[in-house]
């Protein structure tokens, strides 16, 4: 059965297409420095916002119109959504997907039942998976929507708490490995506090560090092989969560002898919550090392909060893309389009167009990053700007053959400092213009 009938594959028609559900700059089997733009975009639509998404917000119920959708959290409405799921997926060309358990799976009546739900969920994705050659790039728990995740789920006061978030999430990652999954993500939903008047801060930052390692331990017994990824949130739900930036999650992921197993998917509505661009926050995750994949979407400026919108920016998406090839491009990871529609945009096909749009915004975000990387005008101009460490006392700091006596003898010496050089931003912002 098919339920958009009058949609059909969205095909890559070139930039001078009006056809609105047809690719203007995504074109799978182009060739961009070696790698197709399917392999170097990865794309993935998220079962959330995608499939379960109905446009509530705090002011008014849902508004989605989803025909296919009885409402209920029924196994049979469960099965129906994932034909629905896979329609969507195989129309947009794309090769991934990613959910939480709670997106796919309804909650039972108590954990074993829930459990049993997902199993029965993951046998008919594992079949559309199958039939489509579409993936799973990761899988995750929803640890942060049911009551009993009021003051977290790793983190919690609760230990009893602590155990369910450790059955479900067990679940999930075998469910995960089963389906091929490629990574695995905790994000931290309630990982966090409201008010440090009622927290032990230390004794939860390491409750959680403890949850991550019998995660790894049971990786390692059951054979999962996919990356581990954290996400970084500086806030939402709470007012201020452990995973809050880039920084942060390498911090906690070194002093808890966690960097070996895990990277980051950065978000970049969550790299602006934290006050940071999100070319800041792959750039920092890059150079660390840590690097993993990307959640695609963009946050409004006049607006304070997580809004989850579908990116349209090429300036945006083309500094991503500069900083992912900078580093050598997703291994596991991909672009993961954690957006929704907006709750006026209610109809079926504001999914499609919501979806053409973005994978168009970051394939043409990568046509531009690799026309300036091609160029290297913007490098170029970096290296020659740091080049007083290429030899002489700058060399000899970096190499670690300087001590504070030698460079107070070199600098007396010398009586004054080189004269700096302008740094060229408007320049350098004009020069990445020309490329838009």
């Amino acid at each position: 059965m098919q339920f958009f009938p009058e949609i059909q594959k969205i095909q890559y028609e070139g930039p001078e297409s009006r056809n609105p559900l047809a690719f203007r700059f995504y074109n799978p089997d182009e060739m961009i420095e070696g790698r197709s733009m399917r392999d170097h975009m990865r794309f993935s639509i998220v079962y959330w916002h995608t499939m379960r998404g109905g446009g509530a917000d705090p002011f008014g119920p849902a508004t989605a119109e989803r025909p296919w959708d009885d409402g209920s959290d029924s196994i049979d409405n469960a099965l129906k959504r994932v034909e629905v799921a896979f329609e969507i997926f195989e129309k947009l060309q794309v090769p991934y997907y990613a959910f939480h358990d709670r997106d796919v799976a309804p909650e039972g009546k108590n954990i074993r039942e829930s459990h049993k739900n997902l199993q029965r969920i993951a046998e008919s994705l594992k079949a559309h998976q199958q039939k489509s050659g579409i993936k799973l790039l990761w899988g995750t728990a929803n640890m942060f929507s049911n009551p009993r995740f009021m003051h977290g789920a790793s983190t919690t006061c609760n230990a009893d708490v602590f155990a369910y978030a450790a059955s479900q999430v067990k679940t999930a990652m075998e469910v995960t490995k089963e389906l091929g999954g490629e990574n695995y993500v905790f994000w931290g939903g309630r990982e966090g506090y409201m008010t440090l008047l009622n927290t032990d801060m230390k004794r939860e930052v390491d409750h959680l560090g403890h949850f991550m390692h019998l995660a790894v331990d049971y990786a390692k017994k059951i054979g999962f092989k996919g990356q581990f990824l954290i996400e970084p949130k500086p806030k939402e739900p709470t007012k201020h969560q452990y995973d809050s930036d880039a920084a942060a999650c390498c911090n906690f992921l070194r002093a808890y002898d966690l960097a070996p197993y895990f990277k980051l998917n950065l978000e970049t509505n969550h790299a602006t919550l934290a006050g940071h661009t999100m070319m800041h926050e792959l750039d920092y995750a890059g150079m660390q090392g840590m690097l993993g994949s990307i959640d695609a979407n963009t946050g409004d400026l006049l607006l304070g909060w997580d809004t989850d919108q579908f990116p349209t920016d090429f300036y945006l998406t083309a500094q991503c893309m500069l900083m992912i090839l900078k580093y050598g491009g997703f291994t596991t990871g991909g672009v993961n389009f954690d957006a929704k529609v907006r709750r006026e945009s209610f109809e079926p096909i504001d999914l499609f167009h919501a979806h053409v749009g973005g994978m168009d915004a970051f394939a043409r975000g990568l046509r531009i990053a690799a026309d300036i990387r091609k160029d290297g005008v913007l490098s170029d101009f970096v290296k020659n700007r740091y080049r007083s460490w290429d030899s002489g006392i700058g060399k000899e700091i970096e190499s670690g053959k300087a001590t504070f006596e030698s460079l107070d003898q070199y600098i007396c010496q010398k009586g004054e400092a080189d004269k700096n050089e302008s740094g060229r931003q408007e320049f350098l912002e004009n020069v990445f213009n020309r490329y838009l």
